[in-house]
This record gives C-alpha cells, sequence and structure tokens, in this order.
C-alpha cells in the first residue's frame, strides 16, 4: 500500500499559484473575450460617499446593452464586465464575496445595493419623500424636481403612486396647492395616480417655461 506523501509546513505555507474562483459563476459554454475598447467604456464606481450606485448601474446598462457581442447573452456580458467597473474599496470587497456565490446579474445587482446602498440610507430617503415640503421661494418646477431626484434615488422605496402624489400635493405652498386643485377640477382625487402625476408634470412645466399662473390645462 502506498502511503500519500504529506505537506510540510513551508510547502502548505506556500503561496497558491493557481487563479482563484470570482464569487460570479459564468455559464461554461460560453467563452467570450472583453476587448479593451469595450471595457474602458464602462463607468467606474469607487464606493465613495458621494457617489451613487443605483446611477452607477444604469450608466454600466447602457454601455453594456450599447456593445453587443455575437451570440453572447446580455446577462453573461454584465457578469463578465461587472468587476473591470469596480476600483478601490470595491474591487477589494468584491474579491472577498464567497466564490461561485452569484450565479444571476439580478443577484449581482442585489448584493452590490446591499453593500453600498444600506438600508438606513434608503429609510432617510423615505423619510424625505414622505415628509417633502415645499420651500418658500422654491418654485412648484423646483419642488417636483427635487421630489422626482429622491424617487430616482431610490427606486425600492416601496411607496404607492398614490401616496406619492398625496405626499406631494399635500406638501405644496398654498399658492401652487390653489394653482393645482384649480386645474384639476378642484377633483384631483378623482384622477389616477398617473393623471394625476402627468397634470402636476405639465403644471410645471408651464410655469417654468411661461412663468404664468392663469392659465390651466384642460380637465
Amino acid at each position: 500500500m502506498v502511503v500519500a506523501r504529506q505537506q510540510t509546513l513551508k510547502e502548505l505555507a506556500a503561496p497558491n499559484m493557481e487563479n482563484q474562483p470570482l464569487c460570479k459563476n459564468m455559464d461554461n459554454n460560453v467563452n467570450f473575450e472583453l476587448k479593451s475598447g469595450f471595457t474602458h467604456l464602462l463607468p467606474i464606481f469607487n464606493g465613495l460617499a458621494g457617489e451613487d450606485p443605483h446611477t452607477h448601474l444604469k450608466e454600466f446598462h447602457m454601455v453594456c446593452v450599447g456593445m453587443k457581442l455575437n451570440e453572447v447573452d446580455e446577462e453573461q456580458v454584465k457578469l463578465k464586465a461587472f468587476p473591470f467597473s469596480l476600483k478601490r474599496a470595491t474591487k477589494t470587497w468584491f474579491f472577498s464575496i464567497l466564490p461561485g456565490s452569484i450565479g444571476t446579474w439580478n443577484g449581482m445587482k442585489k448584493i452590490f445595493l446591499e453593500k453600498y446602498f444600506l438600508a438606513s440610507r434608503v429609510a432617510n430617503i423615505r423619510k424625505e419623500i414622505c415628509g417633502i415640503r415645499q420651500s418658500h421661494g422654491e418654485t412648484l418646477f423646483e419642488y417636483w424636481e427635487r421630489f422626482e431626484q429622491l424617487c430616482i434615488q431610490c427606486p425600492h422605496h416601496q411607496i404607492p403612486d398614490q401616496l406619492l402624489i398625496q405626499y406631494l400635493y399635500e406638501g405644496m405652498m398654498p399658492t401652487d396647492y390653489s394653482i393645482i386643485d384649480a386645474a384639476s377640477g378642484r377633483a384631483l382625487v378623482d384622477k389616477t395616480p398617473e393623471a394625476a402625476r402627468q397634470l402636476i408634470t405639465n403644471m410645471a412645466a408651464n410655469l417654468k417655461q411661461f412663468g404664468t399662473r392663469g392659465d390651466f390645462p384642460s380637465k
């Protein structure tokens, strides 16, 4: 019987020269190369305080869909390209994820947002949306734009559309509140959330464009 030789302490401590597996599971039947021209177009995320992970994902998506690779699934392209969009601490974080633990692009997005868009940040934005108030001197358009930016910053705020319109409407200054009330025929609550949102959008845009408070859109 042949007894296998045990490794010495020195051999066990030697660095492993084999490539270590990454967290993402790639389809073994798909083999493709990412050209440097493609990776150089990717947006960069450093994980700094002022960076928005949602914006990074949107920009990353735009580059990937614009660079079609023949017979390669978009999801596989994104999984392979994503590490090239990470720098500094985010790259270190990526390499620390359990090897083979991510098999889909949605899974990658989920773990990325959990890391860089903390639950506390979600809660703060939700609180801002629910308690939004138009400031003195803030035009209806500026107020609407601020509200929209809050919603964009946190797409998963999970606040129903009807409540979003309610918070926005109730937070208006009396003058603009009266304008929207008159434009809706004193019956904004009778409109669908989509129709109410469109009416407010149109009124805000009209006031910005023409600076008038007298011309209301048709009901």
